[in-house]
């Protein structure tokens, strides 16, 4: 049986990120898978891409089907050693103790806060990371296991495109990747998260699709950028062609840009749901 969520008595809201780039400064094999099979970072990616282009393959096909090539002979490419890569990924400033302040800044107001994955790097990488057990589920590309725990062929590959299918999956708490009843109606006011009290977090041009569809249905879209480099160029982008509705460093200590808006989107999910509220007892009424 799929495991399957519904509707609470209180508003749920949920907190969608990318992860490569909006979570950690970096894409995430680039911080050891690629330099342990002897590749400088810039090469493995141009070699990707010539890979995808020439048999017009999925990106992400590609750079697993490289990464599973590659470490023929250099490494043991099993669930546990990507794991253990994933327990090096850098996290920018604040994401450690983040989720969990702004679930308890939800739940003093009355907000169940709830956090997802939403990535095309590699679910095996992100589970070994600090942060794996904050999220209620994480949705990225991840490899098939022969009996040795080896990886041998993808079972999963998320691309920019379909993306969005796991934000329907949220909104109507149809969570399995597998389960069927993603496509079934449900009624707007049975949605046990409506699009407008979820928020997408991301970086580039890969979010676009989440972010146009949370935007389009009352919801809210975030850039980041890395403070650091102080490089807006893709946020600033994806503003001027109205992908997001805010963009911020990615920081997430408290206090931070960031954490402000929000801490105001949270506030702003109280009074939306009281107005729809009223709104629906009545439209009951008149009928």
């Amino acid at each position: 049986m799929f495991e399957r969520r519904y509707k609470e008595d209180k508003p749920v809201l949920a907190i969608c990120y990318d992860f490569d780039k909006t979570l950690s400064p970096d894409d995430m094999q680039a911080q050891g898978y690629i330099q342990s099979v002897g590749y400088d970072v810039e090469e493995f990616w141009r070699e990707v891409n010539i890979l995808a282009t020439e048999n017009e393959m999925d990106q992400n096909l590609a750079y697993m089907l490289k990464m599973v090539k590659e470490a023929e002979g250099n490494i043991i490419f099993s669930r546990k050693k990507l794991g253990e890569y994933g327990s090096h990924v850098e996290l920018f400033p604040g994401v450690e103790d983040w989720f969990s302040r702004i679930r308890e800044y939800g739940a003093e107001r009355g907000v169940i806060v709830e956090h997802y994955i939403i990535s095309c790097g590699l679910r095996e990488m992100i589970e070994g990371t600090r942060v794996a057990g904050e999220f209620e589920k994480i949705y990225a590309s991840s490899f098939y296991y022969n009996e040795r725990g080896v990886a041998v062929w993808p079972a999963q590959v998320i691309n920019y495109t379909n993306k969005t299918q796991f934000l329907f999956r949220i909104s109507k708490g149809v969570l399995e990747p597998n389960d069927p009843a993603v496509n079934d109606p449900v009624a707007p006011e049975e949605l046990r998260v409506p699009f407008r009290n979820m928020v997408y977090i991301g970086d580039s041009d890969t979010d676009i699709p989440c972010m146009k569809l949370i935007n389009s249905n009352g919801g809210h879209s975030i850039g980041v950028y890395n403070a650091e480099t102080q490089d807006k160029s893709k946020v600033h982008k994806m503003m001027r062609d109205r992908r997001i509705k805010y963009f911020v460093p990615a920081d997430y200590r408290e206090g931070g840009e960031l954490d402000l808006l929000l801490k105001a989107i949270i506030e702003n999910a109280v009074t939306r749901e009281v107005l729809e509220n009223k709104a629906e007892i009545a439209i009951d009424d008149a009928e």
